[in-house]
């Protein structure tokens, strides 16, 4: 039998929510940081959070809290939170030719601004948001089986990625 509401419509439990609340970048991992890339870092992560969804398979609902480093070139995720724990380890060879040219098209671009014609601000702009999105599908590709994103966290998530001026 369902239960009703006094105005007559069902009761009906509230959505699970997936999502990520914490980010720690293992700074062991990586390289030290300038205060630059420290401030990219963390205004990455500060846009993550704003707005996320994030669903490790199996995940009961969140908040998760998400460990993100280097272990051996691998990309070392380490989710907990929603009574479990899980640790992914994903190669970051996919990832190298689009995250230089990512890197080298986000240089071009602020270049541009400062002296190029709005056209080509805006061409070299479509090719940048073209090699995120290619990121970020890959991202989730990588991530399939693991853990469930929308596109726009992918998004944050491979700019995070990037944040983190891993070399290889």
């Amino acid at each position: 039998m369902r239960a009703r509401r006094r105005s007559g419509s069902p009761v009906t439990e509230a959505p699970v929510r997936h999502w990520l609340n914490e980010v720690v970048i293992d700074e062991v991992s990586l390289a030290p940081a300038s205060p630059e890339q420290e401030h990219e870092r963390n205004v990455a992560i500060s846009d993550l959070l704003k707005d996320n969804y994030f669903e490790p398979v199996g995940g009961q609902g969140g908040p998760y809290q998400l460990r993100i480093g280097l272990l051996e070139s691998r990309l070392d995720l380490q989710v907990k939170g929603g009574a479990q724990e899980a640790r992914h380890l994903l190669s970051l060879t996919p990832f190298r030719r689009t995250v230089r040219d990512y890197m080298e098209i986000c240089r071009s671009y602020a270049e541009a601004v400062r002296k190029a014609s709005p056209s080509q601000i805006e061409a070299i702009d479509m090719g940048r948001r073209g090699l995120h999105n290619d990121g970020a599908a890959m991202l989730r590709d990588r991530l399939e089986g693991k853990v469930k994103t929308d596109v726009a966290t992918s998004r944050r998530l491979f700019t995070l990625i990037c944040a983190l001026h891993w070399r290889g």
